[in-house]
């Protein structure tokens, strides 16, 4: 099975937790006989090949200027969105390929609509942009937190859907990215930044505060994921509790999106056949 049709979100979604630890390109009887660190090891290398790929197809899209893609990564806090941008494309030129980090909003971007700020972040002609979060914190975060009601939550799936369709309809692929972690990784991961003290500056106490509300997360996911999936904005949900697999999971999807545009290298120009450099 292709890993878009494994991973795309079921029409019927449900986070559980017991799926976040799933690892399914992983061979059981392989770990069996080799081991956990050499089958992470096999992981971390086919990981490396497929990126390698990805980099070749990022490089005939920058130099064909004809697509443009737009790399969506959402998910709890530390279910990994640095890391997989890391392991991911850290073989690709970074001139076709840009990062946006969405912070919470200025005066200025709240004085506009909610998308304002997004349309404006969104990839060029020959260009991969990847949202770490993204417009979807706009039905998430404030709907947990009561910021909007049920009413003008609906409304802004519909602004998504018509967004998200208007770009498909211009000429930007869209994969949008669920990272699935589970409560208890999360529970470890962040008690790992706080026991390490090179890593504590990236502890937030908010994570905290907003772990406590894990349920309500989990339903806004579950809704958002359900009422934006499309065929042209499709949904993937990657079990994020091995970031060993994850990143081996989120390449092999990108990989087969970007390979599916059939994109090659610009025609030579016949006028500089047998031209000579003096």
């Amino acid at each position: 099975m292709k890993a878009r049709q494994q991973f795309r979100a079921p029409k019927k979604l449900k986070l559980r937790d017991e799926d976040a630890g799933a690892t399914p390109l992983r061979d059981v009887a392989e770990r069996e006989a080799v081991g956990k660190d050499e089958i992470k090891q096999r992981e971390r290398d086919m990981t490396i090949e497929l990126t390698r790929q990805i980099a070749v197809c990022q490089d005939m899209m920058y130099a064909q200027r004809k697509h443009k893609l737009l790399l969506v990564l959402q998910g709890m806090d530390t279910s990994g969105k640095d890391g997989t941008v890391r392991a991911l494309f850290s073989e690709i030129n970074p001139m076709g390929l840009r990062g946006v980090r969405f912070k919470p909003p200025s005066s200025d971007e709240l004085a506009h609509d909610y998308l304002w700020r997004v349309h404006s972040q969104v990839p060029e002609q020959g260009e991969i942009a990847i949202f770490n979060r993204s417009h979807y914190e706009d039905v998430l975060i404030t709907r947990v937190q009561s910021m909007i009601d049920e009413k003008e939550c609906k409304r802004r799936y519909a602004h998504i859907r018509d967004f998200e369709r208007m770009l498909a309809e211009t000429g930007t692929v869209i994969v949008k990215i669920f990272l699935h972690l589970s409560r208890d990784e999360q529970r470890k991961r962040l008690q790992a930044r706080i026991d390490d003290p090179q890593k504590q500056w990236k502890f937030d106490h908010n994570d905290v505060v907003q772990r406590q509300m894990w349920d309500q997360y989990m339903d806004a996911y579950e809704r958002a994921i359900e009422a934006t999936d499309a065929d042209h904005a499709p949904w993937y949900i990657i079990p994020a509790d091995s970031k060993v697999h994850r990143n081996l999971l989120v390449s092999s999807v990108l990989l087969e999106v970007m390979a599916s545009l059939k994109m090659s290298y610009p025609e030579p120009d016949p006028q500089l056949t047998g031209l000579q450099v003096e």
